[in-house]
């Protein structure tokens, strides 16, 4: 990918359950029909941010670096003799693994965070494993080279106790991702950042279940919801799109998903309808075989 195309940090708020979650999370950091070699690294929550980050006792750096390297010639020799991909992802797995032994440490270490950061991100910020400090993480990813960053928040599944539930999930997210924008805007990167946050459905706007001040919910609502992005190109302060009074069809300005994933592409700096990729025989586009389009209002 050119450099000058931007990084990308999704702020994902999935309405699914835990367990629904642990059944699924591996999906979310899939290659889809790309190699692995694209596949993601996910950081835990809580204890090392990945498992084995730190040498065994006993064997520094450079011995490390000198094993991969003999292991990186023999997986060589059999790719060349079998000519199977997912030896080259298991090289760029082991080479990946070299590189956050040597960076992962520092990346997660936030010692060197100004109070004035905290600040900004809010106090949840040095507490691992909270939405604040995954934004915070995705500031220092992005700014040491990470091209994509995707940030995970759960349980917006609010079929019943909305109420209980909403405002804190609201005050989880709000002022991190004000933080975060304000944070790259200071540091000279958010022209060259595309922020994006969103779900892939929204919620009814009327009540699911029994309806009484202390329990309600909202079921899922696929015809129209909300999504916003934010530098990278985008157009600052733009509203698109409409629904009606009772916020249950959409009325005006309508995006398909395919047109998100169109206009993406198009700030990624490719053209949805020639860029694809072959798998299974056939030639894959992002954006699928139906119609999709840029929306050109969204760019700046």
């Amino acid at each position: 990918m050119n450099q000058d195309l931007p990084t990308f940090v999704v702020m994902i708020a999935k309405p699914t359950n835990t367990e629904q979650v642990q059944a699924i999370s591996a999906k979310l950091w899939h290659s889809g029909y790309l190699p692995g070699i694209h596949a993601a690294t996910a950081l835990r929550s809580s204890g090392d941010p990945i498992l084995y980050i730190n040498n065994p006792p006993g064997v520094p750096g450079a011995v490390r670096r000198t094993t991969l390297d003999g292991l990186k010639e023999l997986n060589e020799l059999n790719y060349d003799l079998v000519g199977d991909p997912e030896t080259q992802t298991r090289i760029e797995q082991y080479e990946l693994a070299f590189r956050m032994q040597s960076s992962v440490p520092e990346l997660t270490d936030l010692s060197q965070e100004t109070q004035a950061t905290f600040d900004l991100y809010g106090e949840e910020a040095k507490k691992p494993g909270t939405f604040a400090y995954t934004a915070l993480m995705a500031r220092r990813m992005v700014e040491r080279g990470v091209r994509f960053v995707q940030v995970y928040h759960n349980n917006w599944d609010t079929h019943s106790n909305a109420a209980g539930r909403l405002p804190d999930q609201c005050r989880d997210v709000d002022q991190p991702c004000y933080g975060l924008i304000q944070d790259l805007k200071q540091r000279g990167m958010f022209d060259e950042t595309l922020v994006i946050w969103g779900g892939e459905f929204g919620r009814t706007i009327y009540s699911q279940g029994g309806l009484s001040h202390e329990n309600y919910g909202r079921d899922h609502h696929p015809r129209c919801f909300t999504m916003w992005m934010a530098g990278g190109g985008t157009k600052g302060g733009t509203i698109y799109g409409e629904t009606d009074d009772f916020s249950y069809n959409i009325v005006k300005d309508p995006v398909h998903i395919r047109d998100l994933h169109a206009t993406i592409l198009q700030l990624m700096g490719y053209d949805h309808e020639r860029f694809s990729y072959k798998y299974q025989g056939l030639d894959q586009r992002l954006t699928g075989v139906l119609p999709a389009r840029v929306v050109s209002e969204l760019l700046a």
